[in-house]
């Protein structure tokens, strides 16, 4: 296999030598780097075959494609992201390649991304795994991922940006950017309304062009615009009775045909259904493995793919014109121009100290503390002599599984032993399980090198850790949810909004024997919490990758300063939710998106709906005091924009990071609006006392609804609120303005 990865760079070097050593000749317009890409490409595709450019059209092996070793172009070769660079597999199967040098550094999912509301972490997030992804000779990283959270049940919500379609779209940026530095394209995903697990092969998505472009799109169309991303990965479910891999609508009239998108459109693996669909509808790279590309049929069959002996068939006979087939090689050899053929593309690094670190800073900066009655955060080591750990998720690897997501990570760091590591021996630690879950599975090969099994009944655990409770100065509950299926995890979605394993009944047992609880909560998605009034401290945690345990302990210690806030809404129940509320979820065949724009806290407001904790919370250590907000003008013209400050002091003795966020809100439109919509934040570190002027700049497109009528977006003339707050729900001051 090794042989094979270098096969397409030996021959480039060779081709590239022999043409510019012989007959002391200039080098061809495709080599020649001081020529612009398309020229470049051009001169590539008019030296190919039929043959081979088809080849470059379909996977060869499971995580590669053909390149043009005659023309010294080398193979593409992806890599599952978007948290980590997936280990080796085999060529033609899932199966583990056993190489002893692909433990990658493991980085948070990307909800802890998102609660970081920091396009700073979120660029360092995306050069650390760029670099990652570059040293492994990958061209192609298969993230991020960006679909909206518009269910708790999404089994795949933890790789995903949140529920509001700005905050995705400014952190999906930076992340693009840090990947591409390197020589390696992102491949956004799963586009487009990937919003579901359970029947993703089969639903057929119904949803008004409106909510399409307001809610679905727009993080998509950043990563595209602004990102300037190299690739886009379709999503396995219908969309308009088309598969969304090979959707007229989708790739051809608003990626490529409004957005202008000049990369490559990537199947997801076994996602393509029909070959003349795929022909003329946007697609560019079939991937897979075996028959269907993913699971069935014979193995090597990857001349059966839709893409390949059909599509030359049809070529060949005149059926299909051959610029269908120039058109995907043309995007394909963009791609290679920029990647692998572009000589100035940096080495990278791999499963280094720098990269850990940055995971550790990433986690740390998404972290959010959801509850904090009673000052019991962070934890007094001078009064805390005796903490009682409880829970299975305390011990529990965490990188393995999940789906396409599972990494073979270099290391892990639990929460317990993070926290052993912090205290040492300032205090006494002492475990105990609380509750026991099923076996983590081994994921294609690859085990989580652990045996917790535990044969005792729900009752001996919760009398175990009660009787160690009592005794402990402070209990830190560690649970939530997991990888495995039915959970977090792709290919299914939850059973329920509750925690799994009878934990709540573990956690009410610990809040009466011990006051000093914190629930600490591992999961990427919201959970129920019926004993909230009961806990006097909750820390969301996410799923935190390889430094996983050394950023928990930090914050529960007070040695850094929880910053991070809610991406998505934590709703009490699931009849708080729109989607449930009013919808088929989660439908075989055909699902509605009935509630339209209103997700996540458009809902709450629409409805006055309180959450369990809403969309922008997070507390800190210290206290923050904002002052009114101020325009610069009342008026704003439709060519012009308006500027918003805010002065925002750390009241707190505690240095910290405040997320000022502003909303806007329509006070008269002649279509139904949310209450308020996000429109920018800022994240602002201020040492303790200190004082900052935060200014945010808007113009029209703030103000703008997608009118499907006219299919484009529309300010109305008329007057706004500009509504600067700490969250959804906790509004600071406002001020009226007027759109001429």
């Amino acid at each position: 296999m090794l042989k094979k990865v270098r096969t397409g760079f030996v021959l480039f070097l060779t081709t590239a030598m022999s043409l510019n050593l012989s007959a002391q000749k200039s080098l061809p317009t495709y080599l020649d780097e001081t020529k612009p890409i398309e020229a470049r490409v051009e001169d590539a595709l008019s030296r190919m075959t039929l043959e081979e450019k088809v080849a470059l059209c379909h996977a060869q092996s499971k995580f590669s494609s053909a390149g043009v070793p005659r023309l010294g172009i080398p193979e593409n070769w992806m890599t599952d992201g978007p948290h980590g660079i997936r280990p080796e597999v085999l060529w033609d199967e899932w199966d583990q390649a056993k190489w002893t040098n692909d433990s990658c550094i493991a980085f948070p999912a990307l909800t802890c991304l998102a609660a970081s509301w920091s396009k700073d972490i979120s660029l360092l997030y995306g050069k650390s795994i760029g670099e990652e992804a570059r040293y492994r000779n990958k061209n192609v990283l298969l993230g991020p991922g960006v679909n909206i959270y518009r269910t708790p049940l999404n089994g795949r919500n933890f790789e995903y940006m949140g529920e509001d379609p700005y905050l995705s779209s400014q952190m999906v940026v930076p992340y693009v950017h840090g990947v591409q530095q390197n020589g390696v394209a992102a491949c956004v995903k799963h586009f487009a309304l990937n919003n579901q697990e359970i029947n993703r092969h089969t639903v057929n998505v119904n949803v008004d062009d409106r909510t399409l472009y307001e809610i679905y799109l727009p993080a998509f169309k950043a990563a595209v615009q602004e990102g300037k991303a190299w690739a886009i990965m379709g999503s396995y479910n219908k969309y308009k009775g088309e598969w969304c891999c090979q959707n007229q609508y989708l790739l051809n009239d608003i990626l490529r045909g409004e957005w202008g998108f000049d990369g490559v459109v990537v199947s997801d693996w076994g996602g393509v259904n029909d070959t003349k669909q795929a022909i003329y509808n946007g697609l560019d790279m079939e991937f897979g493995s075996w028959t269907d590309g993913l699971t069935m049929g014979a193995s090597n069959a990857y001349d059966n793919y839709f893409l390949s002996k059909a599509f030359l068939k049809l070529l060949k006979s005149g059926e299909v014109d051959v610029e269908e087939v120039n058109k995907k090689a043309r995007n394909i050899l963009r791609l290679a121009f920029r990647t692998t053929m572009d000589s100035k593309r940096p080495f990278g690094s791999f499963g280094t100290e720098e990269h850990a670190l940055a995971g550790r800073k990433i986690a740390q900066e998404g972290i959010v503390l959801l509850q904090n009655n009673n000052n019991v955060l962070p934890l007094d080591l001078n009064k805390a002599k005796k903490i009682a750990v409880i829970g299975e998720n305390a011990i529990k690897v965490m990188t393995v599984g999940g789906g396409s997501s599972s990494l073979k990570a270099k290391y892990e760091v639990s929460p317990l032993d993070g926290i052993k590591n912090r205290v040492g021996d300032k205090a006494e630690i002492i475990y105990a399980r609380g509750y026991v879950g099923e076996e983590s599975d081994a994921q294609d090969g690859l085990g989580v090198g652990q045996n917790i099994s535990d044969s005792r009944s729900a009752e001996e655990l919760i009398s175990e850790a009660c009787k160690i409770a009592k005794e402990a100065d402070v209990v830190i509950f560690v649970g939530g949810l997991n990888k495995n299926n039915g959970q977090d995890c792709e290919g299914n979605d939850r059973a329920s909004l509750g925690l799994p394993y009878g934990q709540d009944k573990a956690i009410s047992e610990l809040a009466k024997v011990n006051k000093n609880l914190v629930f600490v909560n591992i999961s990427g998605n919201a959970v129920a919490m019926p004993w909230v009034k009961e806990v006097p401290a909750i820390v969301q945690a996410w799923y935190l990758g390889t430094e996983a345990g050394n950023a928990i302990a930090s914050i529960l210690v007070g040695d850094v300063n929880p910053s991070g806030k809610l991406p998505f809404t934590f709703p009490v129940s699931l009849k708080d939710n729109g989607a449930h509320t009013l919808g088929e979820y989660p439908g075989a065949e055909e699902q509605t998106y009935n509630e339209g724009i209103f997700v996540g806290y458009r809902w709450v407001d629409k409805e006055k709906i309180k959450p369990l904790f809403s969309f922008g919370h997070g507390l800190s250590y210290t206290t923050f005091a904002y002052d009114k907000v101020s325009a610069d003008k009342k008026e704003m013209n439709a060519d012009g924009s308006v500027t918003f400050t805010v002065n925002v002091k750390n009241t707190g003795s505690v240095d910290g990071a405040e997320i000022v966020q502003l909303y806007i809100s329509d006070l008269k439109s002649s279509l139904p609006r949310p209450v308020k919509e996000l429109k920018g934040f800022e994240k602002v570190y201020l040492k303790a006392g200190e004082e900052k002027a935060v200014k945010f700049t808007i113009d029209k497109a703030a103000l703008s609804f997608f009118d499907a009528a006219k299919h484009d977006w529309v300010a109305e003339p008329g007057k706004f609120e500009a509504l600067i707050g700490a969250s959804s729900t906790d509004i600071k001051s406002k001020i009226t303005f007027e759109l001429k």
